[in-house]
């Protein structure tokens, strides 16, 4: 493939770009738990070597105090991917605009769109769930709460499952949507993973569409625990409401 009349890109073999084309050239940035010094930046520069780059240099180098230095180094990557052979399970539906998903609404469900949404588990951090539900919204995108077509219900943070669940059947929901930002031991896979025990338990799963977000989540690893679609970090309202109501119609669900 041409680029810019330059140079062609073979796809099968992919590297790093820097100065030249396929010169393989990475920056990367890591702390050591040694002293600044000289003999910090070398250590910094032997461990570029061994982790396979070659032509290591340091760049930059910090002292972050109590035995402690941070480094720049720059080195040049030697192994290729084949670009066209790679797939990632991804959310398909067409994204639409607030205006455009409540008219979809409106002309192809024909009544409100319940969703809650939480943060499950021990996780009481909000910002991602609330960036997709509040009324407010975020970067320049209203929340569900302010879609006319949907009912929009965020619980918060720390909601264990049950509760959830409970809530879900009171208000014959249609949609949950789970937030995890903690990860640390895996907590968001435990959480996560006991939702969708639970509802298969009690003869449930199929009655939602499961959604789960977070820093650490993709499409990928939440259709392997189990849910309908996985939003990772830079998606917004429009995003997760698109995919829902396509699903819906999808599986007619309620219509």
């Amino acid at each position: 493939m041409e680029r810019e009349g330059i140079f062609q890109v073979d796809y099968s073999r992919v590297k790093p770009y820097g100065d030249t084309f396929n010169d393989g050239a990475v920056q990367m940035s890591f702390t050591l738990p040694v002293p600044y010094g000289e003999e910090g930046k070398e250590a910094a520069r032997q461990l570029v070597l061994k982790m396979g780059f070659e032509e290591a240099q340091v760049y930059d180098a910090q002292d972050l105090g109590e035995g402690f230095s941070f480094y720049t180094v720059y080195g040049k990557c030697q192994h290729w991917v084949d670009y066209s052979s790679i797939y990632v399970p991804k959310v398909e539906s067409e994204r639409m605009s607030f205006y455009e998903i409540n008219q979809f609404i409106k002309d192809h469900i024909g009544r409100k769109v319940t969703v809650i949404g939480a943060c499950t588990g021990t996780d009481a951090h909000t910002v991602g769930i609330d960036a997709i539900m509040n009324m407010k919204g975020y970067n320049g995108e209203y929340g569900l709460e302010r879609y006319p077509e949907m009912e929009a219900l965020n619980m918060g943070s720390q909601v264990p499952n049950e509760v959830l669940i409970a809530k879900a059947l009171e208000m014959n929901a249609d949609a949950l949507l789970v937030s995890q930002i903690v990860t640390q031991k895996g907590s968001h896979i435990k959480n996560l993973t006991e939702l969708v025990e639970l509802l298969e338990a009690e003869g449930l799963r199929q009655q939602f569409l499961l959604i789960c977000g977070g820093p650490r989540i993709n499409h990928e690893m939440a259709l392997e625990l189990g849910f309908d679609a996985g939003f990772g970090p830079g998606s917004l309202a429009p995003d997760v409401a698109s995919f829902v109501v396509h699903e819906m119609v999808r599986r007619n669900k309620g219509i």
